[in-house]
């Protein structure tokens, strides 16, 4: 039987324009068996489309460390490290990951008490909540009412040390049915999008960029950005914007000599482009949270420089400027128009590029809302490519 792709079901509030070639269901073929031909059409495919949907699959965390293995055969471990979450105690990550004890690199995620799982005997599991990352958050009558928030919109990835992963896959295998809720955004604009219960929105980077300016891309093509040591560490204290997309600047974050040991040479300098393998084009691929510093080259000398931001070039180091800059050039991609967030179902397996999207948790459970995911992505072998001179030369 021949592999079938075939566009995601979008919601209403999506622009169809927008998502013609975002997101593909699969059918055809068994994931955790792939032959070596398979595996290079879903490869493709998944570079091509950033998100792949493989219905009624049963799955073990081995043959799901396999896949994700075959995106980077050179790669190993957790994109945070193996056995890492549980033992960094003041990372933000530490009370939504359990590591499954057989396979290291594949963490059980989800909400409420689960028993005698892959050799968890129990688990307690806890869904992100807004209520406890966010500045401000929705009154307990808006969120028994349905009312939520984006949790905290990102890349998987440890961004200390470790390069960020190539994908990630991540399996529902228990999901818990529920009234729809409403995700506000709180910023002024009025926004809102009606969500499924314990959704993952998905934004693409490649939107992300092609919605900026000139002058914006111009920035993106010479810019890198450089990452808090120990970032989940470093923003712990801090406070999330009401949408999720970054942190509010009252210098909360975690002083860098109370952080755990850590080495300048360790730190990531990532480009804020990252280039596709297979398409060759660019996605605005920045986790908003852990940024500190942005690194900014000079137009190149036949460069039109009349309007240019930072035509010489910068290096920015304020915070606050930093997350302003970010803010401005990646606000527009997360309108309601243009996320998708995936409605689950039980033995849903979604495969997404994880170097070309964003994305985010949404939404609250109740306490007796039982729910169980495997997650797995692991830490790449090589860092993200970059803009090319064309590309410079192409956008500035």
């Amino acid at each position: 039987m021949a592999i079938e792709l075939i566009p995601l079901p979008l919601p209403a509030s999506a622009d169809a324009s927008k998502f013609a070639d975002f997101g593909r269901e699969v059918k055809g073929v068994d994931p955790g068996t792939l032959t070596p031909a398979q595996f290079e059409e879903i490869r493709d495919a998944l570079y091509k489309h950033d998100a792949l949907l493989f219905r009624d699959v049963n799955l073990s965390p081995v043959q799901q460390y396999a896949l994700t293995k075959a995106f980077d055969p050179k790669s190993e471990n957790y994109g945070h490290g193996n056995n890492k979450t549980g033992s960094t105690k003041k990372s933000i990550l530490h009370p939504d990951l359990k590591t499954i004890p057989s396979v290291p690199q594949v963490q059980l995620i989800g909400n409420g008490t689960v028993y005698n799982h892959e050799g968890l005997a129990e688990a307690m599991l806890k869904h992100p909540s807004h209520t406890t990352f966010h500045k401000t958050r929705v009154s307990p009558e808006d969120e028994a009412n349905g009312i939520t928030r984006f949790y905290r919109w990102h890349i998987d990835a440890a961004l200390y040390d470790l390069n960020p992963p190539k994908v990630t896959t991540l399996y529902g295998i228990t999901v818990p049915q529920g009234k729809r809720q409403v995700c506000k955004y709180d910023d002024g604009t009025g926004d809102e999008l009606e969500v499924p219960l314990g959704t993952t929105a998905f934004v693409s980077g490649k939107t992300m960029f092609e919605l900026l300016s000139e002058k914006e891309k111009s920035l993106a093509v010479r810019t890198k950005v450089k990452y808090a040591p120990h970032p989940y560490v470093w923003m712990a204290p801090a406070h999330a914007l009401s949408t999720g997309l970054g942190i509010e600047s009252e210098g909360l974050e975690l002083p860098l000599e109370e952080l755990p040991e850590w080495e300048e040479s360790r730190l990531k300098i990532l480009p804020m482009l990252w280039k596709n393998p297979v398409t060759e084009n660019l996605h605005f691929q920045v986790h908003p949270c852990g940024a500190k510093e942005l690194i900014i080259a000079a137009l190149p000398e036949d460069a039109t420089r009349e309007g240019a931001l930072y035509p010489d070039g910068a290096h920015i180091t304020d915070l606050k400027e930093v997350r302003a800059i970010l803010y401005k050039m990646q606000r527009p991609a997360i309108a309601p128009s243009l996320i998708y967030p995936h409605d689950w179902r039980e033995n849903d397996l979604v495969l997404f590029h994880n170097r070309g999207v964003l994305h985010t948790v949404v939404g609250a459970f109740t306490k007796d809302q039982v729910r169980a995911f495997h997650q797995c992505n692991l830490a790449a072998s090589d860092e993200p490519e970059g803009p090319s001179e064309e590309d410079v030369k192409k956008f500035t």
